[in-house]
Order: C-alpha cells, then structure tokens, then sequence
C-alpha cells in the first residue's frame, strides 16, 4: 500500500506550540503567584531566642506557621547543666488560627542559660526541628550541646528513604502494567513475564509499605533503628495522619491482590478461550458476534473500574499525606496531585511493560503498540496540566524556581521528560511501520495437539515439543523484524531515561518546597530560633569581624580558604555570610559546609549555625544568636567529595 511522507518539519509544529503555551502559562502563574507557607516552620518562642528575663517563667510556648504533630516529648528545655527543667509534658495551646504548643516548666529554677529543644512532624509528613537558648537573670555557662543533625539523618533515615523510593516504583509497576494489560494488550494477561511484573509490582509496594510503617517511629523521633520494633511507638504512629495513609495503603493492596488475581485468572482465561480475541485486529469493543461477548465485556469493564478505583485510592495515600496535603489550595491540590500520580503510572508502568512484552513475549501485536502510544499522550497531557499547578503551589516564582533546591530538581525533570518525550516520539515512528505477526506463526499453538492420537503420554509430549518449536518459531521472526528491533532500543531507552524521571520525582517528594523555603527564608523566628532546615536570605550587610583560614582535605582540589563576616559581633542577634573559595581563588561549590561557635572560658557550646546557601562557595544566615560576649571559637568543617572533608578552626572577638 503506498504512503504518502508528510513533510519533515510539520510533525515538530503542534509540539513547538505547545511549548511555547506551557511556557507562556507557566511564567504566568509564577508572576501572579503571592506569597504563601507550604511548609510548617517557627514563628516564634515564648521566652524569645536569646531573651534574658528577670524570673523563671511557667512555660515555654513556641509558635508555628501550619498544624505540626507534637508528642510529649517533643519540647525539652534544659538547665546549664543538662538537667530537664520542663516537665515532659507538651500542651496543644493552638487558638484562634494560631498554632502553638507549650511545656511547663518545674518551680525554683536557677538562674543562667536554658536550651530548648524541639521536635516535631510537619502537615506533610517531614520531621523539622530546631534549639534555641534564653536566659533566667543573667547569661551562664552551658554544657548542653545543640543537635548537629537534622531529624531524618543516618541508618533509619537512609532505610527510610530507600522504602520511599522502592513505594512509588512499585506503585508505577502496578498500576501501570495493569492498564496496559486491560487498554492495550488483552492478550498479555496470560503472558508470564507481564504477570510477573505486575506481581514485583505488588510486592515492592507492600514489603516497602510495610517497611515504612515501622521505620515511621524512629524517623520522626530517636533515630534509633531499634524502635522500628518499640510497639509503643507504633501506635503513636497509627494515630497520625501519615500512620493512618500507610494503613490504608494496606488495606487498598489487599484488595489489589484480588483484582490482580481476577485479571491474570478468571480474565485471561477468557481471553484465551474466545478465539476472536486472538484476532490482532480485535478493536477490543467485544462486537465479535460471539455470545460470550457479554460476559467478556461485564469482566473488562468491572477490572477496569474496580481497577481505576483502587489505583486512585493508593495514590491518594500520597497526596493525604504529603506536599498536596497542606498549604495552599488542599482541596484541588489533593485530586490534582491524584491525577499526576496516576498519570505517571499509565505512562512510565506501561513503558515497562511495554518493554518486558518486546523483550520477553514470544510476540506482540502491532495494535497493542499503536493503542499504548495513544494512552501515553493522553498521560503526558494530564501530566503537563497538573504538573504546571504543582509547579506553581509549590514554587511561587521565579526566584525560588532558580534559587532553591527543589526549583532546581523540578527544571531537571521538566528537562528529563522533554527528553522522555523526544525518545518516545522516536518510538512512535517505528510503531507506524509495525507489521502484524504472521497468522500461521500465532495459530501454531493451536494445531499442535490436533495431530497426536493413540498414546496419551505420547501425545502431550508431542505437544510439548510442537508448542517449544511453535515458540522459537515467534522469537526468531520478532527477533528478524528489523522494525521491531529498533522499537526495542528506543523503548529501552525510554525505559532509563522514565527510571530517572522516577527517582527525581520522588526526591522531589521529599524536599522542602521552593516557596516554602522562600518563605522560611524570610521569617526571622524561624533563623534566630536555629530551625534546622533551610535558613535566612542574607540582608545585605556585612559585619565588622571578619575571619580568613585556609584549609586541606587531603585530596586532589581540596585545597581553598574559608572566609566569613559577622556584624554586628555584638551579643544578640548577629548576620553570618561565609564564602569558600579553592586554591584559584574561584568559588568552591563544597558538597556540604557546618559551622558551630563555642564561647570555651565559660563552656557554652558548641552552638550549631544553620547556613543556607546563597550562590556557588556562597552561604548565610540571617540571625545567629550570640548569648554573650567574649573570644568565641570558630569551627568550620568543609567536605569536598563524599569521604575527604576537614575542620578549621579560628577565633573572634564579640563585644
């Protein structure tokens, strides 16, 4: 049949249009878009960071911008010596749209420097904490160190994340395999490699459920590995929001182990046995004049709703329990982030089963193909419309899109994708130019037993080797398609660069919003309080001490020269900015940059500095609390490369 080429550049038109609509949208929305909080972080403390106050008060109150889950001991306050001066009990004191908790605090406290320590869980499952001091009468000498860390760090937080990652790849393999199965490939639900990858699907999502059940406890609290199995502390968890989402994800897998077992049973056995469905030209309408047609059609529908259902509802475990679930705009930020969830199932599950079937299966109808190309440009649509308002919710605006980590990691995945999509279009030539399997090839099954009389035994051994042959007979003719082969390596590439897409989307999942990092930025309680996180945007103004160390971590450009400004090097609140430069005198973008203060003649300290960062080799913090004056010691610890960092140290003078 001859074709006729459309012209070279006319395919690349609508996607030129398209790309210059989402951009249009997009730098429309981050315009308009006003400041909001998509994070919890502290907005103040009662008595206040770094505040000296006459007598002991009664409690010590701290203030949030968004609900945060506490439990009763999430605020420590300690005495200069280590001592608990509060009394372990923390109050939801929360009123009038303000959140805030409060501890009492025990009766004839001493006078000198009290730590306050805290620890809490975000709206969006994210444990944040934070230390402060005050003083009752005058400034003392503390022995309290303050928390290096964040909440989350080591074993339980790396086991956690891993969990994180194996959840949503599980989630994509279900969920996707699944629909291809029931929208383009009927035939594929007896083919053992696909069912096998819907299995591995189920279970990694179920084991890494699981596992994130138990690591829950000791994520957001002692970090100790050991409490994953502290029942105590299980239940706790069964009462939070995250708790309550990981067991209903559960609950929701056990029902997917039904549908999973109707598809690849009752289902494929139908399939199986109408032999209009082994017809590659089967439109899937179940107009085949077969009185069975019905019930085959009863079935299908009823998998792919009941199907649709139970996928919509894991998602929503997700979006009940994380970024869509606070902030702005909740109650279409959940439905929303739903669909881009399921959206990136169809597309990238599909894409694996799409490519176990040209791997594995012995073929693979040119239909199937033709008919996944369709459900993966409708899951790329869906994807690009709740993708730009997730965009904007959770960026805000430009600065925070080119400013912040995860403005950074979003502009990787809109590259990654374009570049999933440029593949993906290349695939698409080669399915046009799919022929359909040979019939006698696909029949061959069939007439292998109809020849075999006498001898039972003898019969299904003829069988046997008839249906091995009829087998090897179908690799070799895919494997001779040249069409076929080419589809295979881009699909295969497609699959890498859809994999990657994965595991940015789900660091993306766990890192603080662009906004909401903007936002933390600009709240001085949240820096002059020691939030560890994200810390302060520097104001601009350097202070008179200054301080320059040279340093060496031993290895190939890990030579270079701190450098740091504080001002007004007064006792209270000080502004902190912190260049690396190496040996060339360049900016040096350290992988990780710490910094403590320690006042050593009156043993208070070390005193954590948060910094965030402003520029390559550039860091800041806009508030760090001196308790008092005097030559404070400087310690600066700089890592180069994931094992060669080093420690200087120098010393400044304050008031």
């Amino acid at each position: 049949m001859a074709t006729t080429a459309p012209a070279r550049r006319a395919p690349y038109r609508p996607l030129l249009a398209v790309a210059v609509l989402v951009g249009t949208v997009l730098a429309a929305l981050l315009t308009a878009a006003g400041p909001a909080s998509a994070h919890a972080a502290l907005t103040g403390s009662s008595p206040a960071d770094g505040a000296v106050v006459a007598t002991a008060p009664e409690e010590v109150s701290l203030s949030f911008s968004e609900p945060v889950a506490m439990g009763d001991d999430s605020i420590r306050v300690l005495e200069p010596g280590g001592e608990r001066a509060d009394a372990a009990k923390v109050r939801d004191t929360s009123a009038a749209g303000k959140v805030s908790y409060a501890v009492d605090l025990r009766t004839d406290l001493p006078n000198g420097t009290y730590t306050v320590a805290w620890q809490a869980v975000s709206a969006d499952s994210h444990p944040i904490s934070g230390a402060y001091t005050f003083s009752i009468g005058a400034p003392s000498a503390t022995s309290v160190s303050l928390p290096d860390g964040e909440p989350g760090d080591g074993l339980v937080g790396t086991l956690y994340d891993v969990a994180r990652y194996v959840a949503y790849a599980g989630f994509v393999l279900l969920v996707g395999a699944a629909a291809f199965v029931l929208l383009c490939w009927p035939r594929g639900a007896s083919v053992r490699p696909v069912q096998r990858l819907v299995a591995y699907g189920w279970v990694a999502l179920t084991v890494a459920t699981l596992a994130m059940l138990m690591l829950r406890s000791p994520y957001t609290g002692s970090g100790r590995l050991a409490d994953a199995f502290d029942l105590d502390g299980l239940q706790d968890v069964l009462e939070t929001k995250t708790g309550t989402a990981l067991v209903s994800r559960l609950l929701l897998l056990g029902v997917a182990a039904l549908f999973v077992a109707v598809l690849f049973g009752a289902y494929a056995q139908r399939r199986h046995d109408d032999p209009a469905d082994d017809d590659p030209a089967d439109d899937g309408d179940g107009d085949d004049g077969d009185g069975g047609d019905e019930r085959r059609n009863d079935l299908t529908f009823g998998l792919a709703v009941g199907g649709t259902v139970v996928a919509a509802g894991i998602a929503a475990t997700w979006a009940l329990s994380e970024h869509a679930s606070t902030g702005i705009q909740t109650g279409l930020a959940m439905p929303v982030d739903v669909l881009h969830l399921l959206a990136v199932a169809g597309w990238l599950g599909g894409l694996a089963a799409l490519l176990t079937a040209l791997h594995r299966a012995p073929s693979l109808d040119a239909s199937a193909v033709r008919k996944f190309s369709r459900v993966a440009f409708g899951c790329v649509v869906v994807l690009a419309v709740t993708g730009l308002y997730q965009s904007w919710r959770q960026v805000g605006s430009w600065s925070a899109l080119t400013g912040t980590d995860y403005g950074r990691l979003l502009i990787a995945k809109i590259v990654l994708v374009a570049a999933l999509v440029a593949i993906a279009r290349a695939s698409r030539r080669w399915t046009a130019q799919l022929a359909e399997a040979p019939e006698e090839l696909e029949e061959a099954a069939e007439a292998e037993g109809t020849e075999a009389v006498g001898d039972p035994v003898r019969a299904a051994q003829l069988a046997r080797q008839r249906a091995a042959m009829a087998t090897v007979r179908r690799k070799k003719a895919r494997d001779a398609d040249p069409v076929k082969a080419r589809l295979r390596r881009s699909v295969l590439v497609e699959a890498g660069v859809a994999a990657v897409v994965l595991a940015v989307t789900t660091v993306l999942t766990a890192t603080e919003p662009g906004r909401t990092q903007e936002e933390a930025g600009r709240s001085p309680a949240a820096s002059s309080a020691g939030q560890l996180g994200p810390g302060s945007a520097p104001s601009g103004s350097s202070g008179p001490a200054e301080v320059k160390v040279p340093f060496d971590t031993g290895a190939a450009n890990g030579k270079g020269t701190v450098r740091l400004t504080l001002g007004p090097a007064r006792p209270g609140g000080n502004e902190l900015h912190l260049w690396v430069s190496g040996a060339d005198g360049k900016p040096l973008d350290a992988p990780e940059v710490r910094m403590s203060l320690t006042l050593q003649d009156k043993q208070i300290g070390p005193l954590p500095v948060t910094l965030a960062k402003v520029a390559a080799g550039h860091w800041s913090a806009g508030s760090v609390q001196i308790p008092m004056p005097g030559e404070w010691q400087v310690k600066v610890t700089v890592r180069t490369s994931d094992i060669d960092q080093t420690t200087v140290e120098e010393h400044v003078r304050i008031g």
